[in-house]
């Protein structure tokens, strides 16, 4: 940094040096510039009155001088730098086999396309293959008349006419007599070779009608007929038609990809590609990935992915491709500025997607991948229903329920699944798998379902303590994580089935005037500690804000399926904080691209996908064939039974159960107290309540704990705890008694 003092030093010692300067001096120019170019070779630039020779005090040591600065870029030894091994050590290798064929299912699914196409293509010609042939019958005279007048042409050498009419009308004798001779040798010749043809062929044409079977005859004259058929075809009128239009996508170069990124309006492209270079350094050639084309490379410095994904419209436009043809993405594992542009053939909404392997047949294991939809590149992608809490977020009419939907028809599939659903937005969208296999289901947004959902929410929670006690006292060789596992679900003794609870227009719970607050606690703790338990908990909403999905809820979900929103608040409360900024950005969908989704939570990288569509009709016959092995299993409960829930209502009033363990006297108690003495008055609902229970317990209450000072061994020892007199006051405002103390 310049010091403000430093001009002020410079203008005195030129003044100092002009004042003892007796005279002019010439000076010369050539030595001055040698000197200089000296001066730039050393590792430091020395002030020309103050040399490291010239130091009086000769320590050598560097001068203070401002003007003596040092290089910043010193001579790299080659040396430097990690060697040859390190350098092979850090290579990333290309597969050696592409990725489909390692895919038995891909490989399959392949496989299956060529033959369905070429056995369409065949059936298709061979019914209209009659067709084709009378075409070509009617077609015949036109191709006998065009063969013979050719055959004539040709005799009489009718090609080099022009030349010779050129010739003469150039007045040129020797050349046209030249051109003369060299025409009637050519007629000769080809009337020779046109003769002995007709012989020839009337010869085997006679030798066929008379000693040639019948069979062989037909053909012999169906092949002329054909042949001359062909002949006789008009341009603009094909005999056989196009059994497949397959799509024309014109192949990536890159040059186009240097043009449509020129096109974005970038500053640090356009002024590369200004001064003759490309603006985006290839690292890999232009590929075909799947059906589409990839493109890798490195942007310039300062320009991001995300900047690109920002312009992704434009960049449709420059690469004259369809808006869901075009996806930009970021490599996690690479700086911010390395882009993967993968070009489809088709628009990702529009193709066609593989035969879902479950739609007809098959069961589930819920604690293993399933495929539940395809990438940009028509490969499957799987997600894995246990051990996660899930959130669903998207603007109206985009996929949302029916994804929602599937997940559950998935988590149906596999017998041993509890499935708790609601539909708040009350269209009988998960009437399908709600009355076939749930165990609790309601549709609606009225008092009833309201109060039948909390119901259900309050017994899911006594679950989740009831499956902690028996997962902390299995053995450890039979629980060695704590967890539930697929064979711990299979014991049914246990009790450690799976439970998938699936709330679509969760915002109606949260947002509720009198149950908000319960509603949210409960589903926070089910969030948090519901998936080591083997309880899966997925929400969907149209509204993703902090009111439909509070942050305690959102910040714990582990898996996010984001199908197109309008903004960033809403895009990052669904798939996470930044997630915007990192180019993740579920705003760039267009309102065609129903069921495309952003997908966190299958690997650390957010994936582009479409879930497979199953309609009205289809979800009826999974529904059904999940029934079915329910039945066979006997793990067919509750409201698919027709059998109701409990009486709504906890079996206990937690405020009232405090005052009969904390008398008047005691105006401030710890909470470890409260909830030892909640456990003598009754076992069998506060038996292993800890401190951050009861916390959560009293919160949809409006109470919170305090800080509760007691005197130990002479100390004052601060622990949380309840005030008396909030417990007394949260009773009078609900029973409206204000003689509750």
């Amino acid at each position: 940094m310049k010091h403000p003092d430093d001009d002020h030093e410079l203008f005195n010692r030129l003044e100092a040096e002009m004042a003892t300067d007796s005279g002019g001096e010439v000076v010369d120019l050539d030595k001055a510039r040698s000197a200089r170019d000296r001066s730039a070779d050393s590792p430091t630039r020395l002030d020309t009155h103050g040399s490291a020779d010239s130091d009086p005090t000769g320590s050598g040591e560097e001068s203070a001088d401002p003007a003596t600065r040092p290089y910043v870029d010193l001579p790299t030894p080659k040396s430097a730098g990690p060697g040859y091994l390190g350098r092979l050590l850090g290579a990333k290798r290309r597969a050696v086999v592409p990725p489909w064929l390692k895919s038995t299912e891909e490989l399959k699914t392949a496989a299956s396309w060529v033959a369905r196409h070429y056995a369409h293509a065949a059936g298709y010609h061979a019914l209209r293959s009659p067709v084709y042939a009378a075409r070509l019958a009617l077609q015949a005279p036109t191709g006998t008349a065009r063969f013979i007048g050719g055959t004539l042409r040709w005799m009489a050498d009718r090609e080099g006419e022009p030349v010779r009419l050129a010739a003469v009308r150039a007045e040129d004798a020797d050349r046209y007599l030249k051109l003369s001779r060299q025409r009637d040798g050519r007629v000769r010749l080809r009337t020779l070779v046109a003769v002995l043809a007709l012989f020839v062929g009337l010869g085997s044409a006679l030798a066929i009608y008379v000693l040639a079977p019948g069979w062989l005859q037909a053909v012999s004259v169906g092949a002329v007929t054909l042949a001359l058929g062909a002949a006789g075809r008009k341009a603009d009128a094909p005999v056989i038609h196009r059994a497949v239009e397959l799509p024309k996508a014109t192949k990536l170069t890159s040059d186009i990809v240097l043009r449509a990124l020129g096109s974005l309006g970038i500053s640090p492209i356009n002024q590369a590609q200004a001064k003759g270079r490309d603006g985006f350094e290839f690292s890999a050639p232009i590929t075909r990935d799947g059906p589409g084309w990839r493109a890798e490379g490195d942007l310039p410095h300062g320009v991001t992915v995300t900047d690109i994904i920002e312009r992704r419209e434009r960049l449709a436009s420059g690469l004259r491709r369809p808006l869901g043809c075009v996806w930009p993405e970021a490599v996690p594992d690479e700086h911010t500025g390395r882009l993967v542009l993968w070009v489809g053939d088709q628009d990702m909404s529009r193709a066609k997607q593989p035969k879902w392997p479950l739609r007809k047949s098959g069961s589930v294991d819920l604690f293993k991948p399933v495929a539940y939809g395809t990438d940009q590149r028509g490969r499957w992608v799987e997600a894995t229903l246990m051990y996660i809490a899930g959130v669903i977020g998207a603007i109206p009419r985009m996929g949302k329920t029916f994804l929602l939907r599937l997940l559950l028809l998935i988590a149906a599939l596999d017998p041993r699944a509890e499935l708790h659903t609601y539909d708040m937005k009350g269209t009988g969208d998960l009437d399908p798998v709600g009355d076939a296999v749930s165990h609790r289901h309601a549709a609606g947004d009225d008092e009833q379902s309201i109060a039948y959902c909390l119901n259900d929410f309050r017994a899911l929670r006594e679950e989740l303590r009831r499956r902690t006690k028996v997962i902390r006292s299995l053995p450890r060789d039979i629980c060695p994580e704590s967890k539930v596992t697929s064979e711990l679900a299979s014991k049914r003794s246990l009790g450690l089935h799976p439970i998938v609870i699936g709330v679509d227009e969760c915002q109606v719970l949260f947002e509720h005037p009198e149950h908000a607050k319960e509603f949210e606690e409960i589903a926070t703790d089910l969030v948090k500690r519901g998936p080591a338990t083997g309880i899966v908990l997925l929400l969907a909403t149209q509204r993703p804000d902090a009111k439909a999905l509070p942050t305690g809820i959102s910040a714990n979900a582990s898996a996010r399926w984001c199908l197109k929103v309008m903004g960033q608040l809403e895009n990052d409360m669904v798939l996470g904080t930044s997630a915007y900024k990192r180019g993740v950005r579920a705003t760039m969908f267009n309102w065609k691209d129903k069921g495309i989704h952003y997908f966190v939570g299958e690997g650390s990288d957010a994936r582009i996908v479409r879930c497979i569509y199953v309609d009205g009709r289809d979800a009826d016959d999974i529904a059904s064939r999940a029934r079915a092995a329910r039945e066979r299993a006997g793990t067919l409960s509750g409201h698919a039974l027709g059998e109701a829930p409990e009486p709504a209502g906890p079996a206990y009033d937690l405020l009232a159960d405090i005052l009969a363990v904390v008398p008047a006297g005691e105006a401030k108690v710890w909470s470890e107290t409260v909830v030892t003495r909640l456990a003598e008055l009754r076992p069998d609902v506060y038996d292993g309540w800890e401190p951050d229970a009861l916390a959560a317990a009293l919160k949809p209450h409006g109470i919170t704990t305090v800080q509760v000072g007691r005197r130990q061994g002479g100390k004052v020892v601060n622990r949380r705890g309840i005030d008396r007199s909030h417990i007394t006051t949260a009773i009078a405002e609900r029973d409206g008694n204000r003689d509750a103390s």
